[in-house]
């Protein structure tokens, strides 16, 4: 078996941590048993652009249960976490391409290693795989049933390429299943962001000025947080309705040149790129802290910001120091990349078992309907949303009312009024 991770050696402590995350993941692993009876998957190659994270490596080991052949690789630079790797690799015999802080070209180089098993479905955090094979691999596109897409910032782009009438099989959007945008952007992101930035700095959140960029629902989690740690939270947004909503939840809305100027710490979370720009670094107090938590690095303009500056130096585990050419300081976190996965763990492992479960069903429903879809973005099926959200209440031990006859019969009905 190939593969490519940081030390073997490490399998030992991925193992029991693989095992911790899958104690908080019910409703996967109520799949995985499933899976495991009916191999609904059997003899399908999955190839997985994805966070090698602990909870990551329960999605991929679903997927093997249920009968796949599945390949791994990083969806990001940062996010791996190298003893996961490890145990996928000797404890679980699934192919892993992932080393934490590999370079671009090694970035790369995994993701063509991982399309070499030549894909019958690909799994995409932030549509690298799908890009990839649409532009230098375009001879793996014949023996693709579909795609699955985990992030906000890959339905972005893969929506272009169907608008575009480029995107050559149909892809299921797993971000906008309600179980998981709703519960993983909003309170695993809310959650993982703030971890991330205090496990970087170790910097006190009450009563600093807490600029959040952005106000969908990743955002809506960042500063539901921030203010829960007693910052004072400032929102920029271009969107006028989102701008509104966030003055409505109590926030301060203004521009990005404004808030610059008095920011302690800023999170850019928007999918989009130099948010925070040149002009904006120039303005920030001496000692600002930056970050994104956004999938890719390019929403910060660290080619503006090392323009405007004299000097940059580490200053601890990543934290890069600018000093500007005014003479202030702003601090970087993790080169700019997604910080709950640089810094931290990512997204605690009870989000993520819904956005899993998401993935694996949606593999299951590509198979079972792919054939029939047309070159496409595809939401997750309702009733797939709604069974993963009936199982995490059961897991839960939480139950709710059900329709009586006479409710369902108005609720079809038009003759009673008032």
């Amino acid at each position: 078996m190939n593969y490519d991770v940081k030390d073997i050696g490490l399998s030992a402590k991925g193992k029991k941590r693989i095992e911790w995350a899958e104690l908080d993941m019910p409703v996967l692993r109520q799949v995985k048993e499933n899976f495991a009876k009916k191999k609904p998957l059997k003899g399908v190659k999955i190839a997985a652009c994805l966070h090698v994270t602990t909870e990551t490596a329960n999605l991929a080991v679903t997927l093997k249960e249920g009968g796949a052949d599945v390949t791994l690789c990083a969806s990001n630079p940062l996010s791996t976490q190298d003893d996961v790797a490890a145990s996928l690799v000797k404890d679980y015999k699934i192919p892993v391409y992932a080393i934490k802080g590999e370079d671009n070209r090694t970035y790369y180089k995994h993701i063509y290693a991982t399309l070499a098993a030549k894909p019958n479905i690909t799994m995409d955090d932030g549509a690298d795989l799908v890009s990839v094979i649409h532009t230098e691999r375009k001879d793996l596109i014949k023996n693709i049933i579909g795609s699955t897409e985990e992030t906000t910032t890959g339905v972005i782009r893969l929506k272009s390429m169907a608008a575009g009438k480029l995107l050559q099989f149909p892809v299921i959007a797993v971000n906008d299943a309600s179980t998981k945008h709703f519960f993983d952007n909003r309170y695993g992101t809310g959650q993982s962001t703030l971890d991330g930035i205090l496990r970087a700095t170790n910097r006190l959140l009450a009563g600093s000025n807490f600029v959040v960029c952005g106000y969908g629902w990743c955002g809506k989690g960042v500063t539901m947080r921030a203010r829960g740690m007693g910052a004072n939270v400032i929102v920029t947004e271009i969107d006028p309705l989102k701008a509104l909503e966030a003055v409505m939840d109590g926030f301060r809305v203004m521009p990005i040149a404004d808030a610059a100027k008095i920011g302690d710490f800023f999170c850019t979370v928007t999918g989009n790129l130099n948010v925070i720009r040149k002009e904006h670094f120039q303005k920030m107090r001496d000692g600002a802290i930056v970050c994104n938590s956004g999938h890719f690095n390019v929403e910060l303009d660290l080619v503006g910001l090392k323009a405007a500056s004299k000097g940059v130096k580490e200053a601890r585990d990543f934290v890069e120091e600018y000093e500007l050419k005014n003479g202030n300081k702003v601090c970087v976190l993790g080169e700019g990349r997604l910080i709950n996965l640089a810094s931290a763990e990512g997204h605690p492992a009870s989000v993520m078992d819904m956005s899993f479960a998401n993935q694996a069903l949606g593999a299951d429903f590509l198979v079972k309907k792919g054939s029939t879809l047309s070159n496409n973005v595809y939401t997750v099926p309702d009733e797939i949303d709604k069974e993963i959200a009936r199982l995490k209440l059961a897991a839960l031990g939480i139950k709710i009312d059900i329709l009586t006859k006479e409710q369902k019969k108005y609720l079809a009905s038009w003759e009673m009024g008032t």
